[in-house]
């Protein structure tokens, strides 16, 4: 049976240290309880939040790094670029987990789960999950109010390629890194090692002794922009940082492009280390990393939403651009 508790703190389950308390807290060790407790709370129409590694508000299932630790070691080749990433597998298909060229999609073959809707497990294939960038047919499912969808994820299969060598390198500050370029392949070992010292570089890797790390990792996506929208973000651009600036952008399919958020919120004004003026202690932009926003250890939820409002609305006015939240938000929004 699953440990039950009441008015739990959820701030020491989140990698910010940031959440407030939960009326009803359930720990299940097994799917059998996970499963009991999720169907209790349905009948009982109770607000839901499924919680594992606490760095996105998403969901149960095995370490993450764990599993790319172990198809490392075991040469298989198609996670290695997703070293490092805070977190339980079974959250990985909810937003399509990425990082470094690669994304879970690319590997994913089957998701096991709870079909809340119809009270049954389910296997859900590829085609059938919805995949886009940091997104799912998972995360869409969750209804206007909630934080949890319509399915609870069990578990996750991945096709991976047995092999020394990495899959090919997409992403060119990895493949510098590497020594190699855009597109060879690398042993799984050198490229594991190569992303986490990346992300130990921007704070993204978890280090008690880096306060660079207490955040839930990017907290934008980078905006997906429509031809008439990159048209109009060039003028933009033009205006505030000059005719010769050019903005870096990356092909992201049906004639749209992706653009990186930290690009835009630098040049609106926030670079690393910004904080609203509260004290050392809270809430800022990280030392190392534009996208992270991070807790000192003093912070409150709401200096933290603070700051991404005001970063959001910096970019709105400066550039005409929205920038959406990665994190599931409970209870808040932007």
């Amino acid at each position: 049976m699953a440990r039950l508790a009441e008015d739990v703190s959820l701030a020491r389950f989140t990698t910010l240290g940031l959440g407030g308390p939960a009326r009803r807290f359930a720990q299940a060790a097994t799917e059998a309880e996970l499963l009991a407790e999720v169907r209790s709370a349905d009948e009982q129409g109770e607000p839901l939040l499924v919680l594992g590694g606490g760095s996105n508000l998403v969901i149960a299932g095995e370490d993450w790094d764990a599993v790319v630790t172990q198809a490392a070691g075991d040469n298989l080749a198609g996670l290695e670029c997703l070293s490092g990433i805070p977190g339980l597998a079974g959250a990985t298909p909810i937003q399509n987990v990425g990082a470094y060229g690669q994304e879970v999609a690319q590997t994913l073959v089957t998701v096991r789960a709870y079909d809340r809707a119809q009270r049954t497990v389910t296997e859900l294939r590829h085609a059938e999950c919805g995949f886009g960038y940091r997104t799912s047919a998972f995360k869409r499912s969750v209804p206007a109010g909630a934080v949890t969808g319509r399915f609870v994820v069990l578990n996750v299969a991945f096709d991976l390629r047995r092999s020394a060598l990495s899959a090919p390198v997409r992403y060119a500050e990895l493949a510098r890194a590497l020594g190699i370029e855009e597109g060879d392949r690398a042993p799984l070992g050198e490229v594991r090692s190569a992303v986490l010292t990346l992300r130990r570089g921007k704070g993204m890797v978890l280090d008690a002794a880096d306060p660079d790390t207490r955040s839930a990792g990017s907290f934008f996506t980078n905006p997906v922009l429509d031809q008439a929208q990159f048209a109009d973000l060039e003028r933009a651009v033009a205006g505030t940082c000059g005719p010769a600036a050019r903005i870096p952008r990356f092909p992201a399919g049906a004639g749209r492009v992706k653009v990186p958020a930290a690009w835009l919120i630098e040049r609106a004004g926030f670079g690393k280390g910004y904080s609203r003026g509260l004290g050392s202690q809270g809430a800022r932009i990280s030392a190392k990393h534009t996208l992270a926003l991070v807790n000192p250890g003093g912070a409150t939820t709401a200096d933290l939403l603070g700051l991404a409002r005001e970063v959001a609305g910096g970019v709105r006015k400066t550039f005409g651009v929205d920038l959406a939240a990665e994190p599931v938000l409970v209870g808040a929004d932007l």
